[in-house]
């Protein structure tokens, strides 16, 4: 296949409000070029209706029906991205008909891994029909189901991307790919044919909750409240305890799964800085399973903004932690790029997740194609 340009959307979990946009050339193997990137606002009415789908999805916990927010929330949310891929070509002097492909991955509302004893689940909304009939462009979109049907974990999937970012770079397993959303996320890879990725454990989520909660604004803004704080340090291996941190990849975790309720007592920022320095370590343990440790960490999301969380990746996890962009590539731009390179191999029927990445019994093809 000739390379397409392929647009990209992601919301993540951390709920900021906004739908990151990128534009890839790509056949889905490697990067012809890369196009603009645009974060856009998605309005705080839908942000509140996402919330309380969130909510509303925890008490459902795939038992019994889904819960009626999911087909309100599904639809806003879709027409809201719709109108966000039509503005932002048409803001660039680009018709539709010049995109070869959306990559819409919709807003994941509940993940559950798989266990010895059952299948996992997940359930992300986003409608790729209703947004292929209103665009009149293909949409690849449900990127995640086909895996965890089979057995998989369903998450990560930007492993794929990630390697052909680390290719450019000529990076072998001395370097590693951090992505710091609502969880926090490793790829390594070889060099050559061993290609490993899983969740460390959370990032920004029970940070952003727990600031939220003290009634202290969204999130701890470039990191003032941790920088500010002292760690408890008992609170901090106790935390540290946990089973899943040892526990083999692969692996992945709900927004949930961990959450601010770790910082339970804490005053503001004590409680900020226990759970930066929680997300830090938890990634060293991470990176102690990897097949080799890497020496760097090239850290993408939106988590890479905050100083205390990149200060604890050097003196927690014990690895060199730099941001995205020392190495050129467009941090928060990487997610919705993944999504891009990724529609473009669900229209190629190319696999996107693998043994060594979700725990797909064999490299799996995922997707559907609307259009």
């Amino acid at each position: 296949m000739e390379p397409i340009w392929a647009i990209g959307l992601m919301t993540g979990t951390a709920l900021d409000g906004f739908v990151d946009v990128a534009l890839l050339k790509t056949d889905g193997e490697t990067v012809e070029q890369f196009g603009p990137y645009e974060l856009m606002p998605y309005g705080e009415n839908l942000r509140s209706l996402l919330e309380a789908t969130l909510a509303a999805a925890r008490a459902w916990n795939f038992e019994g029906p889904e819960p009626a927010i999911f087909a309100e929330a599904e639809t806003a949310l879709t027409r809201a991205q719709t109108d966000a891929v039509r503005r932002f070509v048409e803001s660039r002097g680009m018709h539709l008909s010049d995109i070869g492909v959306v990559g819409f991955h919709g807003q994941s509302v509940l993940h559950r891994a798989p266990t010895a004893e059952r299948k996992g689940d997940t359930r992300q909304l986003g409608d790729g029909q209703l947004m292929h009939e209103l665009l009149g462009v293909p949409v690849a979109y449900d990127f995640r189901t086909a895996d965890v049907q089979a057995g998989g974990q369903g998450a990560p999937l930007a492993a794929i991307y990630h390697q052909a970012l680390l290719r450019g770079l000529g990076a072998r397993g001395e370097t590693a790919v951090l992505n710091l959303g609502g969880v926090a996320n490793v790829t390594w890879w070889d060099g050559d044919g061993q290609l490993v990725a899983f969740d460390t454990g959370p990032a920004n989520a029970p940070i952003n909750d727990f600031v939220k909660a003290m009634g202290a604004g969204d999130m701890d803004r470039d990191g003032a409240l941790a920088l500010s704080g002292t760690v408890d340090e008992a609170r901090l291996t106790e935390l540290l305890e946990h089973p899943y941190l040892t526990a083999p990849w692969p692996k992945s975790l709900d927004r949930f799964d961990f959450t601010a309720a770790m910082a339970n007592g804490l005053d503001l920022t004590t409680g900020a800085a226990t759970l930066t320095a929680f997300t830090a370590a938890a990634v060293g343990c991470g990176l102690d399973l990897l097949p080799q440790r890497p020496a760097r960490l090239i850290v993408c999301g939106g988590g890479r903004h905050n100083p205390a969380i990149m200060r604890m990746l050097n003196e927690r996890a014990g690895v060199e932690a730099v941001p995205a962009e020392a190495v050129g590539w467009r941090g928060d731009a990487i997610e919705a790029e993944c999504f891009a390179f990724l529609a473009a191999r669900v229209l190629r029927g190319l696999p996107i997740s693998f043994p060594t990445t979700t725990g797909a019994p064999h490299p799996l093809t995922g997707g559907r194609v609307a259009g």
